[in-house]
Order: C-alpha cells, then sequence, then structure tokens
C-alpha cells in the first residue's frame, strides 16, 4: 500500500494553500493524495442547495493539486461530522495531515483554527499546518528539547530536509530556570557547576539528539546551534526565514494530562513559517479508519 497524505479542505483560502502544500509533499513522497471536506449532514443529494458549492469546492481543490503536483493521485472524499472529529478520524489512515492555519468560520483574533490545534494535540500522525509566510529555500528547522518527545520530530526533520533537498536547523534553547544543572562528578563536592559548565552540557544534549540519525541521511547538511534564549522566542523568530519547523507535540515541563505542549502551541499560533507537530509515540492503528474513509469516499460523493 502507498502512502497516505491527507488534507482538510473547507473552501477557505487557507485549505487551499494546505492542498498545495499536501501535493508537494505528497509528490515528494511518493504519495497518494486525499482531500476531505467534513460536512455536519450526509447525505448531500443532487437537489440539495450545498450540493453545487461543495461539488465546486472539491474540483476547485482537485484542480490546485494536480496542477501543483501532475504526478500525484489525487481523490477527495466528503465525510460526516464535525472537521475536528472527522480528520482525527481520517488521521489513523494518513502518514501526514495537512491543514490551513485558518478555516472557514474562524474568529479574526485567533491566529490559528481550532482543528489545527485539536488535530495537534490528538491526531494519530504527523501534522502540517501551514500558514502564510516563511523562506520557500530556507532551513527545515528542527526543534530540540531533550526530551521524549523529540525522538519523532528528529526523524520526521531528517526525512523532510532530505526531500526538500534543504538544511536542517537543529535548534536547542535554554534558559539557567529550564536546564537542569548537571550534577557533580563526586557527590561529596557542592552541586554547583563551574563557569561554562551548563552552557557545555545543553550542547551535548542537542548533539546527542540528532547523533542517531546523521547516519542515516548523510546527504542531509546538519547545522547544530544552542542559544540562552526561551524556546518560544528563539523558535519563533528562526521561523522567519525557515521553509519549515518541526517540534515534538510534548516537551519537558509538559504535564501528563496535556497532549500538546505550551511551545508547540505557541508556534503553532505565532510561527511565521508552516509548522509540522510530530507526537513522540508511533502512530497507533486503528482498523476501522480504513474502511470509514473508503466508504466515506463514496458517501453523498458528486461523481
Amino acid at each position: 500500500m502507498r502512502d497516505l497524505v491527507i488534507a482538510g479542505i473547507d473552501g477557505s483560502r487557507s485549505s487551499l494553500s494546505a492542498v498545495e502544500a499536501a501535493a508537494r509533499e505528497a509528490s515528494l513522497r511518493g504519495a497518494d493524495l486525499l482531500l476531505v471536506h467534513a460536512v455536519t449532514r450526509l447525505p448531500i443529494l443532487p437537489g440539495d442547495a450545498s450540493s453545487a458549492s461543495v461539488a465546486h469546492m472539491r474540483a476547485e481543490a482537485e484542480y490546485r493539486a494536480r496542477t501543483t503536483a501532475p504526478d500525484v493521485n489525487v481523490t477527495s472524499a466528503v465525510v460526516g461530522g464535525k472537521p475536528s472529529a472527522v480528520l482525527t478520524a481520517q488521521s489513523y489512515a494518513a502518514h501526514l495531515m495537512v491543514v490551513g492555519s485558518r478555516g472557514l468560520g474562524g474568529f479574526t483574533g485567533l491566529m490559528v483554527g481550532s482543528t489545527a490545534v485539536h488535530l495537534a494535540a490528538h491526531g494519530a500522525c504527523p501534522l502540517l499546518v501551514v500558514r502564510a509566510g516563511g523562506a520557500s529555500k530556507g532551513p527545515v528547522v528542527l526543534a530540540v528539547d531533550g526530551s521524549h518527545a523529540d525522538a519523532g520530530a528528529v526523524r520526521f526533520a531528517f526525512t523532510e530536509a532530505a526531500l526538500r533537498k534543504a538544511d536542517l536547523l537543529a535548534l536547542h534553547a535554554w534558559t539557567p530556570w529550564s536546564a537542569p544543572m548537571p550534577p557533580p562528578p563526586d557527590r561529596t563536592m557542592p552541586h554547583a557547576a563551574a563557569a561554562g559548565a551548563l552552557a557545555e552540557h545543553e550542547a551535548c544534549l542537542l548533539s546527542e539528539a540528532i547523533a542517531g540519525r546523521r547516519g542515516d541521511f548523510p546527504d542531509v547538511n546538519v547545522v547544530c546551534r544552542t542559544v540562552r534564549r526561551t524556546a518560544r522566542t528563539a523558535l519563533i523568530d528562526a521561523s522567519r526565514t525557515a521553509q519549515l519547523l518541526v517540534v515534538g507535540a510534548r516537551g519537558h515541563g509538559g504535564f501528563a494530562g496535556l497532549l500538546l505542549g505550551s511551545v508547540s502551541q505557541a508556534l503553532l499560533h505565532h510561527a511565521r513559517c508552516p509548522v509540522a507537530v510530530v507526537k513522540a509515540a508511533a502512530r497507533p492503528t486503528a482498523p476501522s479508519a480504513t474502511t470509514d474513509l473508503h466508504r466515506a469516499t463514496h458517501a453523498g460523493s458528486p461523481s
């Protein structure tokens, strides 16, 4: 079975940007592309007032996808349910989910839509949130914090950099308040670090986090950078010249009940480039997801 990229569509300008980004991702990965539109009522009958608008929206999205990546197999589906619930369910069948940062009906004051935030926390595969800005030729920026959440994000960032033929900037931001003090070599010694020891410890943490992937991606040029700043500030600044920012869903200091860390949330709202949120755990399986998706593709779908 080929890999599958899924893009959420709703007719908004943001979702059309997501369709184009998803088509490029599918082309790079040699994957199929499925465009999913969620509606609160099914079936959509030919005589419905909304039938023509839904058909037009799907046709425009498919046209955008095929124009962007003519080599990609593109299909679309209309699925009954709330967008956040529908796309979360379909994420079990996807290798990558792509959505726009804002959708139809979003509040003007919100920087990113509720569907994107929900998917980042509850989706079963990596999520790419597309927004305007960023440098098309800039590096892929990887946020590293040394937590268990790094593993999936590191793998995803290396893969993206290789596919895009881009540099990878592995960035670790720390402050004396966020970085644990390394223990002394002798327990009888006072628990205090020599000048520069904390910065050296954080640099080692960054190197260790990516060491296991360098050999798997020998053609990726990796730049490691540690900065003494808050993670939010450093990563938002880095996003100004990046083509993609990759972050784990959870990091140090996250509460067990929270599926999306505060830094990840801040980046979704304020980053200046597309953001990929990647969970640490392997993508769980949901046997019914693929079946439901197949049914949905034909339910109330104009031919």
